[in-house]
């Protein structure tokens, strides 16, 4: 198998830190970009690259890619995995929240995707992983933007991979369900300071209380990132990738649930347990 180059955001911890390591593994030459380049620090050993990045920075996004290739004249693989979360009420959450949430999660992949294009489109190859959520396929209470978020990443990757296939480059979306990772540490904490006081406390408090609870991203029986990795690394590897991998607890059956029933039924399910 011939290395691929690649560039990996979000690459100091979880699904990113993940990713880099097993692509690292599988003999790929590998670039992981985050802003906190400390973290990174095994990817070097591993024999990969670390380079600061913030993906909500122009200047930034375009020295990292100008920096790949520079020293490989070509980028073979673009996984979009740097993300945020935002969690609280439509009603409480300030917008200028809403509109950085949608900065991080689509608008810097979507830069980065027409930064790395031109030499894609050149090559006539390439994969773009954009790492989703099954959020992006469903939603659940005091989350609006993330979910919108993810909706809006997964209707951007349906258009790019019809748009691009002429080009023989391949658009993949990773639908990641409970993963052990400490993405939503600040969960709780964020439920009580936007929602915790006003017309939706009870509900805040049932969310809040449940993730301080001994379940969820840091339980024994949600995913470990390695295993969300290994479906990317699969993914770049296949002549011919699905164009969704569904990974980790809970994902496909959640998934499944909403599919299934009606919407006003799947509503009650989840609202129920918070009342």
């Amino acid at each position: 198998m011939t290395a691929k180059i690649c560039l990996v955001t979000g690459a100091s911890s979880g699904i990113g830190h993940a990713t880099a390591l097993e692509l690292l593994r599988a003999g790929h030459i590998v670039y992981g970009a985050a802003r906190r380049v400390h973290m990174m620090e095994a990817i070097r050993e591993a024999g990969g690259h670390a380079l600061p990045m913030d993906v909500t920075k122009e200047e930034d996004l375009q020295r990292v890619v100008h920096t790949v290739l520079d020293e490989h004249q070509r980028i073979d693989v673009l996984v979009n995995n740097a993300g945020a979360v935002v969690h609280g009420a439509v009603e409480d959450t300030p917008l200028e929240m809403a509109r950085d949430e949608f900065e991080v999660n689509v608008f810097a992949p979507a830069r980065l995707v027409q930064l790395v294009l031109p030499q894609m489109r050149e090559q006539r190859s390439g994969t773009i992983v954009n790492v989703s959520s099954i959020g992006g396929e469903i939603a659940l209470p005091l989350g609006a933007w993330y979910y919108a978020s993810k909706h809006a990443l997964e209707a951007f990757s349906d258009t790019l991979r019809m748009e691009t296939r002429q080009f023989g480059i391949d658009v993949v979306v990773i639908q990641p369900g409970i993963i052990k990772t400490d993405f939503e540490a600040g969960t709780a904490r964020q439920l009580r300071e936007i929602s915790g006081s006003g017309a939706y406390r009870q509900m805040a408090e049932a969310m809040a209380g449940a993730a301080e609870a001994p379940v969820g991203h840091q339980s024994d029986q949600a995913t470990d990132p390695g295993v969300v990795a290994t479906a990317i690394r699969q993914a770049i590897e296949s002549d011919r990738p699905e164009t969704r991998y569904v990974v980790g607890w809970q994902a496909e059956a959640l998934l499944q649930l909403n599919r299934s029933l009606p919407d006003r039924e799947f509503d009650a399910r989840i609202t129920g347990s918070l009342n």
